[in-house]
């Protein structure tokens, strides 16, 4: 008789997320055991109940969901998870704090539907955050030429670093602008324009698009207004407008509900896996 399915939801925020739990749910997860407030200490514990309890195949049945708003204490989760299995003793994992793996494998696969994103330059605004810098990672890994822009220079370039430690290669520079109306050289001849910035704050306007010739694909990932491109709706998808294709908050969340409902039924498929967003996206295009 096959064993039930359950996730265990490790949040480093107060109250472990309603949304991921019943993303969990409508994915198949069968029981969800919802911890709060973890911290890095508490997370070897947790990890041997849950692969001590069941053995063989069985420990494909039980998974590791990380979540919560603070990304780097969800990585470091994450590191935690990993160093706590014991050989075979293990089970899946999946990281995708705040939603920032499968937004930006989202909004990456959304964008290269319209634009062949190897050799293509992409502008990323806002592309320190969660999402931002996630987005930057995986346009890179692809061939991209990527602008990150943020107000602040230091955490570009400490985002372009963080790219170049996984994408060697990578084509990646970091610009400070003032927003929403950047400096005209940062849109030259990109093709791309990803808006992952914080809810309610206008990265660019729709004048400073329109300047952007060369801009093929549109994506404002900010659903709270004022949204993040000017001139785009919150539920475009797939939408002409002028010369460009636009997608909205509501657009690219259809593609990456999709995205989250299927790593967390692959979970459970195999108890060896470690999905963060390279893998999350990897399978996003395996499954398209």
């Amino acid at each position: 008789m096959a064993k039930r399915k359950i996730l265990v939801q490790l949040d480093s925020d107060r109250y472990p997320s309603a949304f991921d739990s019943i993303v969990a749910v409508d994915a198949g997860a069968d029981h969800i055991l919802r911890y709060a407030d973890i911290r890095p200490d508490a997370v070897r514990a947790l990890v041997f109940g849950a692969i001590f309890t069941r053995g063989g195949s069985d420990l494909a049945s039980t998974a590791i969901f990380i979540g919560g708003s603070d990304v780097s204490a969800g990585q470091e989760i994450m590191t935690r998870v990993v160093d706590a299995f014991i050989g075979p003793l293990r089970v899946s994992v999946m990281l995708d704090p705040g939603g920032a793996n499968t937004t930006a494998s989202a909004a990456v696969l959304t964008a290269g539907e319209h634009v062949p994103l190897a050799e293509s330059v992409a502008v990323v605004l806002g592309g320190t955050g969660p999402v931002g810098s996630r987005a930057a990672r995986l346009l890179a890994r692809q061939g991209a030429a990527v602008r990150i822009a943020s107000r602040s220079a230091a955490r570009a370039e400490a985002t372009c670093r963080d790219v170049r430690a996984v994408t060697p290669r990578a084509d990646v520079s970091g610009w400070q602008i003032d927003m929403p109306d950047p400096p005209e050289a940062l849109l030259e001849g990109a093709s791309i324009v990803i808006a992952a910035g914080a809810p309610g704050v206008t990265l660019l306007s729709e004048q400073a698009l329109a300047r952007a010739a060369s801009a093929k694909v549109a994506v404002d990932l900010n659903a709270v207004p004022p949204l993040g491109i000017e001139g785009i709706e919150v539920t475009d998808s797939s939408v002409q407008r002028g010369d460009r294709v636009c997608y909205g908050a509501v657009g690219v969340g259809a593609v990456k509900m999709r995205l989250h409902k299927t790593a967390l039924r692959q979970l459970f498929a195999r108890n060896d896996q470690v999905l963060d967003v390279d893998q999350i996206y990897d399978m996003a295009l395996q499954s398209r």
